[in-house]
């Protein structure tokens, strides 16, 4: 179902520094004579204040995540029950899951991935999804204990199913190349229900949360940071395009897959940043109900975002025969990408900190990790909530954890593009 939304980028007032929470005021479309708006929540009383059919669409979404919710609830209690438990236990904690072996890897049909295959099912939430920072090298998941280790037993769920850090997508392509390789009912099965998952947490205008079901604050926007939302479209558009890598998945699901992925572009076209009258690229996360661009935690103002631009540009630069909107799209974002090119910087180190300094003989191109959402001026936000001027200036009263230079967009702009380009060529 459609959700027409009109888009305004945004940017902050006089002040340097963000607020800690997310109910406040702020100007939407300031340079443009916009009126101040205040934040759009997602909560019920938001959606009962929707027009008809908008208003229909969000209330069965949130009656469903509510739903999902109760029921990941109702599945622990009953495990507890069943055991003889009188509280959960914690689940073990660890790194980000992240595959090294390709699409085909003979490792897919190895004892290793089998053993792995059974721990990650494991931890498989009720609703479908997985949580992040899981511990599968200490063994699979035991009755009674928690499906996540981002909260304490008793708490409310925290990242209890979510597409942060690479979670629940990694998971699915893992199991896809078991199950391609091996043929198990258990991974199908498991793929199926993950992929379920990803189609009842898509919005009804075609984004995607962080965190499924919904957890509130930053969590419900639709969320690009880390690549979130482009690692789920990069999915369903191998499922789509009919990758071999997914040949196990009937057609009836790689039709859903394909309407998703659909719903999904057509959202992203509507939220990238609009400069007078040039596209730019993309936020890192937008607001549920307005799809106005958002900030989350302190060092994540709400700004242009040049990593996730250039990852999500790879991604939709893949699509079959784009039609002209797409196109469009995507050259804004790649001619957003060479005007916000960084030159003359060199990377070094300082009193054992790194630092940038000016090098008119250094050959590296960086981009800002941020950039303002009216002029492109290099942004950099510290985890004390204060926007520097300059990185080096924020390192000395931060520390670091972020990559406020970077040179991964290069490959969009470069080898990425030159094979889009070649697409194109032999289409027309």
């Amino acid at each position: 179902m459609n959700d027409p939304t009109t888009i305004h980028p945004t940017r902050p007032g006089t002040s340097n520094r963000w607020p800690a929470g997310r109910a406040f005021l702020r100007v939407a479309g300031c340079l443009f004579g916009a009126s101040v708006v205040a934040t759009a929540e997602l909560t019920p009383e938001a959606i009962d204040s929707l027009p008809a059919p908008r208003r229909e669409a969000w209330q069965a979404y949130w009656q469903r995540s509510r739903e999902l919710a109760a029921n990941d609830r109702a599945a622990l209690e009953a495990e507890l029950a069943a055991h003889g438990l009188e509280a959960a236990r914690p689940a073990p904690d660890g790194g980000d899951f992240k595959l090294s072996a390709k699409p085909g890897d003979p490792w897919f049909g190895g004892a290793q991935a089998g053993q792995l295959a059974g721990i990650v099912i494991s931890y498989q939430t009720p609703a479908g999804g997985w949580s992040k920072h899981t511990g599968y090298s200490k063994g699979p998941r035991e009755p009674g204990m928690q499906w996540s280790s981002q909260y304490d037993p008793g708490s409310s769920p925290h990242y209890l199913g979510t597409f942060d850090n690479r979670s629940t997508t990694e998971q699915l392509q893992f199991l896809a190349g078991i199950a391609q390789a091996t043929g198990r009912d258990d991974c199908r099965a498991s793929f199926n229900r993950g992929l379920d998952y990803i189609l009842a947490a898509q919005y009804p205008h075609g984004g995607w949360p962080q965190v499924f079901p919904l957890e509130g604050d930053y969590h419900d926007d639709v969320t690009l940071n880390d690549d979130a939302m482009t690692r789920i479209l990069e999915l369903l558009e191998g499922i789509a395009s009919g990758d071999g890598h997914f040949a196990f998945l009937d057609a009836a699901k790689r039709a859903e897959a394909a309407a998703a992925l659909k719903r999904g572009i057509d959202c992203v076209m509507r939220i990238q940043v609009r400069q007078g009258d040039r596209l730019a690229g993309w936020c890192a996360q937008y607001e549920a109900l307005t799809l106005e661009p958002a900030p989350a935690r302190k060092m994540e103002p709400t700004a242009l975002v040049s990593i996730e631009t250039g990852n999500l540009l790879k991604i939709l630069m893949r699509i079959r025969e784009p039609k002209p909107e797409l196109r469009a799209s995507i050259e804004g974002g790649l001619a957003w990408l060479e005007r916000v090119e960084i030159s003359g910087l060199r990377k070094t180190k300082r009193d054992g900190k790194t630092v940038y300094v000016e090098d008119p003989a250094s050959t590296e191109t960086y981009w800002a990790r941020f950039y303002d959402l009216a002029d492109n001026r290099p942004l950099f936000p510290g985890r004390d909530g204060v926007i520097y001027d300059s990185f080096n200036e924020m390192a000395r009263h931060n520390e670091l954890g972020y990559d406020y230079y970077s040179t991964r967009p290069s490959g969009a702009i470069g080898s990425s593009q030159k094979k889009w380009r070649k697409q194109l060529a032999k289409a027309d």
